[in-house]
């Protein structure tokens, strides 16, 4: 068993007492199916994680605002121009 890393089975078999003693070294990957299931990590690294969160400046803009600002075409074009304007890109 890796220090940082604790498979599922590991966590069924031996419960909370695992992810303890894996504390102890920092934070703990949960995997599932080899992937990364999530991320435990002691009381003490949370509020550390919140206090440099709460410091951080917030995003400008994010990529969802940044898409719905987007302005939307005034007229569609059909699909038979669409396809024309394709075949016009691809005829090469």
């Amino acid at each position: 068993m890796d220090g940082s890393r604790l498979s599922s089975s590991e966590l069924k078999r031996r419960g909370i007492a695992a992810i303890e003693e894996a504390l102890r070294r920092g934070p703990v990957q949960l995997m599932k199916r080899n992937r990364t299931a999530a991320v435990v990590l002691s009381e003490r690294q949370y509020q550390q994680l919140c206090q440099r969160a709460a410091l951080a400046p917030p995003p400008e803009v994010s990529a969802l605002a940044w898409l719905l600002s987007c302005p939307v075409a005034a007229v569609g074009r059909s699909k038979e121009e669409i396809d024309a304007a394709l075949e016009e890109e691809r005829d090469w």
